[in-house]
């Protein structure tokens, strides 16, 4: 395929870091690229580091403040009520103040309720501390990876845009290691690190291209692509397509979000919000709030589970990255979605094993075995696949207000099943992960039937395939 081939194993490494020249920076990654993707990812490490504060604080919380558990599940969840408002209005303010703008004004959000939990002494300040970091958190969650996707070259794009769970599952296991050792507050305040560090980040990378071939700026969008490709890139025929498609698709109004439910968006909206819809009622973030809760139920360490899924976690989602433009997006997200399957299973015949009052002194092993399968499995495909798909999905004309939804599809599952795990937990463990491993092996035959394989494509191309009557 000459200069568009696939990168070769082993070499992922190398050409991450080495500046394109002549006509090769639609094939390989410049350092603008890198340092571009590593400032917007400061966003889903802050993302992470909110998913698993909840985890290792519970204890501390509960104690000082006195928390129920009910309260404890308000402030668990209330996250994710914050996410679901970012996430109504996430593709209007990207679309409106741009990627990196959006970036930025999330940041504000988390800064302010990193505060207000560091120096909270009653429940509500604790609550509207969550709640402010979820909204940065809703506009972060779609911002982040549809940025990547627009400045990444085609081949490489799937790899790049998963580097967004990676750094989310970083966030999420730095978390849990540094709770073992610090306070619920002092946990907070380190909270607001990578916060800071986007912000000043963000002066020194450029806006998304396509974003400002949107709104009207060609030469703006020439010089970001030419900073992004490299300085001795030839840029032309990727400007040229990103233009026409561009112009095209201006003819058109902006897509409100009504307008999505047309029958030429069908395809598109089914494949976007049933991933999102799976992933969430899959358990993951039941899972990973209360994750040290669910190894003390089993008769496990709590930290030593979470240090576990640490080791787990991180080197997992670091192989999705790497196998995501090689093995493609479909056979991966079929066999991340099979392993949840197992892993809930796993967990849930520990819990109905324990019930029965059976195999007693393994089935604290099994519930870790399942739950490190799940984790895993989950790392590898299932967590960052489906956000690499809404970013390619859906044309640009309707990207804001799809991502809008999606977004919001996917926090609302993420409520529901964060504020109802624990009362499902204490109706019958075995019976909620029985369910949610349905639910995986569900997952398996959506994919296999109705996700189209987007490695190798650019944008556009995947979107006039899967809807081809947008542009007409």
């Amino acid at each position: 395929m000459g200069r568009e081939s696939i990168i070769e194993e082993g070499d992922l490494s190398t050409s991450l870091l080495k500046d394109s020249v002549g006509g090769g920076g639609s094939s390989s990654a410049t350092r603008g690229v890198v340092i571009s993707t590593f400032v917007a990812v400061c966003g889903s490490y802050v993302f992470g580091s909110a998913v698993g504060y909840s985890s290792p604080a519970q204890s501390g919380i509960t104690n000082d403040l006195g928390l129920s558990v009910a309260e404890y599940s308000l402030f668990g969840s209330i996250l994710t009520i914050g996410a679901m408002i970012g996430a109504i209005l996430s593709g209007r303010i990207a679309d409106y103040i741009g990627r990196r703008g959006t970036m930025g004004f999330s940041q504000i959000f988390c800064i302010l309720g990193w505060l207000a939990i560091v120096f909270s002494k009653v429940s509500w300040w604790l609550d509207l501390g969550r709640l402010l970091v979820g909204y940065g958190m809703g506009l972060l969650s779609y911002v982040v990876p549809v940025y990547i996707a627009e400045i990444t070259p085609k081949n490489l794009r799937g790899g790049f845009t998963t580097v967004h769970q990676l750094m989310i599952c970083c966030g999420v296991s730095m978390t849990y290691l540094i709770g073992a050792f610090v306070t619920w507050r002092t946990l907070a305040f380190i909270g607001i690190i990578p916060c800071l560090i986007q912000i000043v980040g963000l002066f020194f990378i450029p806006e998304s291209p396509r974003w400002l071939a949107k709104i009207g700026k060609a030469k703006g969008c020439e010089a970001a692509l030419q900073r992004l490709r490299g300085a001795n890139a030839d840029i032309s025929d990727e400007a040229t397509e990103i233009r026409d498609y561009t112009e095209t698709l201006q003819r058109l109004s902006e897509g409100s979000i009504f307008e999505l439910f047309q029958w030429k968006y069908a395809h598109s909206l089914i494949v976007g919000v049933g991933l999102m819809v799976l992933q969430q009622f899959g358990g993951v973030n039941g899972i990973a709030f209360y994750a040290s809760a669910i190894f003390v139920s089993a008769g496990f360490s709590g930290s030593v589970g979470t240090m576990a899924m640490v080791v787990v976690q991180i080197p997992m989602t670091l192989l999705g990255v790497l196998l995501m433009d090689k093995s493609g997006r479909r056979p991966l997200l079929m066999v991340s979605a099979a392993g949840t399957c197992l892993g809930c299973l796993l967990t849930a015949l520990s819990f109905f094993l324990q019930d029965l009052q059976q195999w007693k002194d393994g089935t604290p092993f099994l519930a870790l075995v399942g739950v490190l399968v799940y984790t895993g499995s989950f790392s590898l495909g299932m967590g960052g696949i489906p956000w690499v798909i809404m970013s390619e999905v859906f044309p640009i004309n309707m990207k804001g207000s799809a991502g809008s939804l999606v977004t919001l599809v996917s926090w609302l599952g993420s409520w529901i099943i964060s504020y109802a795990f624990n009362f499902l937990m204490n109706w019958n463990s075995a019976g909620t992960f029985f369910i949610f491993s349905t639910i995986c092996g569900s997952t398996v035959l959506f994919v296999a039937k109705l996700v189209p394989e987007t490695k190798g494509r650019t944008l556009e191309e995947i979107q006039a395939s899967m809807n081809p009557f947008s542009t007409r």
